[in-house]
């Protein structure tokens, strides 16, 4: 498999520098007749796209998806559907400043993927990071939007929960309210505490770390697969995947470790329509394989390289030098990190059903059911 693209199943490529033309992505294996349309994937776009707040980065970027093939409308259809070849999306780039980074054309930034992408092509696009920009996020978006079609029934969401060190008050969590401020928070109370500290962090020309929770419900049973195909490893793998992860715990994560055997273990006892969990440690995956618990997954997010603190660093030919980075860059990437999160954790699940579906029919034992339904 191509190191652009992920997924089984249902396949993403993606594609696009962050200073290029365009960059977009190819989703396929997509099942056919689903509706479809620009304005269905725009939508969740238009959640991560930059220059939105006073603490991300101002580069205005409408992020104007277009889809170019797998989709199709007759007078037979109530409107565009799937038609099961690869969907093609192009998003144009349409503020880009390449000039901010013509200091750093032979410099490698510390943080950044300059020297080991140098080390291993012999070639770089310095504009923003090229292909490791966080601007690559917006094809993983829009594929997640498509991802989302495919399994209607699993509800997705992801919030901030901690900027530096300020970490929000479970007991205060409310879901509705992450939909009312531009941090994604489910906690209102900590808006003016990470608004202080971001605003010290962007005066001082530095930045800081997040942490993002995600959570998916309506994920039945069975999802995944054992050992190698484990569907926490899946996340896992995608969730790292995203510029600036450096981190990813399912359920309790590394808390686990300090717990005992018993605290640790998600007891069941039945109720109407199957085993009911009266906890949720294990972060609704088991053995590899869902539970049909919510899937609840945390991403930490480091602090963005592009400073303007003066950093030590070597440029190409070998001289040391003291680097500190122009440009428009986000204090902190994890406040536009919960769409992206939201939308790799919708194209495992979309995939981890496709897969489950192909080898099982799409059916799951039930204790004290019926057998498989």
């Amino acid at each position: 498999m191509s190191h652009n693209t992920f997924g089984h199943l249902f396949r993403v490529t993606t594609w696009g520098e962050s200073h290029g033309p365009a960059l977009g992505c190819v989703v396929d294996g997509c099942p056919p007749g689903i509706a479809l349309t620009s304005a269905d994937i725009q939508a969740f776009l238009d959640k991560r796209r930059p220059g939105t707040g006073k603490f991300v980065t101002q580069r205005r970027e409408p992020d104007e998806v277009k889809i170019l093939s797998g989709v199709f409308e007759d007078a037979a259809t109530d409107g565009p559907r799937t038609t099961g070849t690869p969907i093609s999306l192009l998003i144009d780039n349409t503020d880009q400043r390449s000039k901010d980074y013509s200091e750093i054309a032979q410099a490698f930034r510390p943080g950044h993927a300059d020297y080991p992408y140098f080390a291993k092509y012999g070639v770089r696009d310095y504009r923003g990071g090229g292909r490791s920009s966080a601007r690559e996020t917006a094809a993983r978006v829009a594929a997640g939007a498509i991802a989302r079609k495919i399994i209607p029934s699993v509800t997705l969401r992801a919030a901030l929960v901690q900027i530096g060190p300020h970490a929000i008050d479970r007991a205060r969590w409310d879901w509705d309210e992450t939909l009312n401020n531009p941090y994604w928070s489910p906690d209102a109370a900590i808006i003016p505490v990470w608004e202080e500290h971001l605003e010290a962090v962007r005066k001082a020309g530095s930045s800081t770390g997040a942490v993002v929770e995600v959570e998916a419900t309506g994920v039945p049973a069975g999802w995944g697969a054992p050992l190698y195909g484990k569907l926490d490893a899946e996340l896992a793998a995608a969730l790292m995947s995203i510029n600036a992860a450096k981190g990813v715990e399912i359920g309790a994560g590394f808390a686990a470790a300090s717990l005992s055997g018993e605290d640790n273990a998600d007891e069941m006892r039945m109720g109407p329509n199957g085993p009911e969990f009266l906890s949720n440690q294990a972060g609704g995956v088991l053995g590899g394989l869902s539970t049909g618990q919510p899937v609840v997954a945390r991403v930490a997010f480091k602090p963005t390289s592009s400073i303007l603190t003066p950093r030590r660093s070597v440029d190409q030919a070998g001289h040391e030098v003291d680097l500190r980075t122009k440009g428009r860059h986000d204090p902190c990437v994890g406040i536009r990190g919960a769409p992206v999160v939201e939308a790799m954790v919708a194209c495992v699940l979309a995939d981890a059903f496709l897969r489950h579906r192909a080898q099982t029919g799409g059916g799951a034992f039930v204790p004290g059911g019926e057998g498989r339904r």
